[in-house]
């Protein structure tokens, strides 16, 4: 599995079963139709997504995002950087958790200085900056991979709410 892979299985569950195409997802996720194609193949390998390709196991989804995802895409603070706020720094933690440490991560276009971290793939903040839904669940998605436990507990049930509804 490859972190976009993931975001793919976010982009699926926002649409719910609004129809869509393969060039649409990549145009939307700033990737390419062959790499959106190859991680349908895997999702399907996987278990997260049906034969069909269009309807996401939720649960198993969830179940992989709060007991795996900090294993499998692991990441660490690094150098302050100008960015766009994620985890903790921006909704719907912004207003669960106070702190003066923010996590950004690190963009031409950011306004926050920050904490640099790794976003899921390069094109993740781009994604994020058209879809605010998407935006939310790779915060929180990002509160499972760097916050503390009471950060992750929350983001845990933040995820719940948008993925099993």
């Amino acid at each position: 599995m490859k972190p976009q892979d993931l975001v793919i299985l976010l982009k699926i569950i926002i649409l719910q079963k609004k129809e869509w195409k393969v060039i649409e997802l990549a145009s939307a996720l700033f990737l390419s139709q062959s790499e959106v194609s190859k991680a349908l193949e895997r999702l399907v390998f996987s278990g997260l997504l049906d034969e069909s390709k269009r309807v996401p196991s939720k649960n198993a989804i969830y179940d992989f995002i709060v007991n795996a995802v900090k294993y499998t895409f692991p990441i660490h603070p690094g150098r302050i950087a100008k960015g766009i706020p994620t985890s903790h720094s921006t909704n719907p933690m912004k207003s669960k958790i106070v702190s003066e440490e923010k996590y950004v991560w690190p963009h031409l276009n950011g306004t926050v200085k920050g904490e640099s971290i790794d976003p899921l793939y390069e094109k993740a903040p781009d994604a994020a900056i058209a879809d605010s839904k998407l935006y939310e669940m790779l915060a929180l998605i990002d509160s499972l991979r760097v916050g503390k436990v009471r950060e992750q507990e929350i983001a845990k049930e933040e995820l719940k709410k948008r993925i099993l509804g």
